[in-house]
């Protein structure tokens, strides 16, 4: 009995500290998604890797992208996406081609620049994880599992720079063995953007072909 009540209470103090982990992981999240809100725009540069050794593939690439709330003007991969508010503009350069498309705030599975500074805030189970000193920046890694079994990523790791609150990095894990990594090179706020920024000009792209998917 007396092995029963040693077990027993080394299970409730367990259950005790991953509870506490889970809030202090959740606790700092919330930081960081307060954090982002008060920022009228934010302009980061990145730095994106995705790798699989059982594929044998290794690619890296970066990218620019500008946010205010939820619109945004990315660059990546040679190509643009500048969502405005309504419609969602994809520049081709290479072929000479842009795609203008409706956006679905209704979808909750939609991916866009915006969501990936927000998306951890519900879907996840939240643990406390290690604590890395980057060029003498403490950056605090938050692990998440999804909760959705459907959920094709195993766990993803936020990167959490102490000091600041802001995001230095995002590291998905996929059950397929494939580890994605968003680092962030540069993190800008409140910077003097222009008023078209976010805005799609179809007379700079004289010679594309328009393909209206609305």
């Amino acid at each position: 009995m007396n092995k029963f009540f040693k077990i027993f209470f080394l299970l409730i103090a367990t259950f005790s500290l991953q509870a506490q982990n889970s809030a202090k992981a959740k606790n700092l999240l919330d930081d960081v998604s307060a954090k982002i809100k008060t920022y009228n725009n934010i302009v980061i540069d990145f730095k994106y890797s995705l790798n699989n050794p059982k594929e044998n593939i290794n690619q890296e690439s970066k990218g620019n992208v500008a946010l205010k709330g939820n619109l945004y003007n990315l660059n990546f991969m040679g190509v643009t996406k500048i969502f405005d508010g309504k419609k969602v503009y994809t520049i081709v350069p290479e072929d000479e081609e842009i795609t203008i498309s409706k956006f679905d705030d209704s979808d909750e599975n939609a991916v866009t620049p915006s969501k990936m500074l927000t998306f951890f805030q519900s879907g996840y189970k939240y643990s406390w994880d290690i604590l890395q000193n980057v060029k003498g920046r403490k950056i605090q890694y938050v692990k998440l599992i999804p909760i959705s079994s459907k959920d094709q990523r195993k766990e993803i790791l936020i990167g959490i720079d102490v000091q600041t609150k802001n995001i230095y990095n995002l590291i998905e894990l996929g059950k397929n063995g494939t580890k994605t990594t968003l680092t962030v090179n540069s993190f800008k706020t409140n910077q003097p953007l222009s008023k078209n920024h976010f805005t799609f000009t179809q007379s700079k792209y004289p010679n594309y072909y328009i393909n209206r998917l609305d």
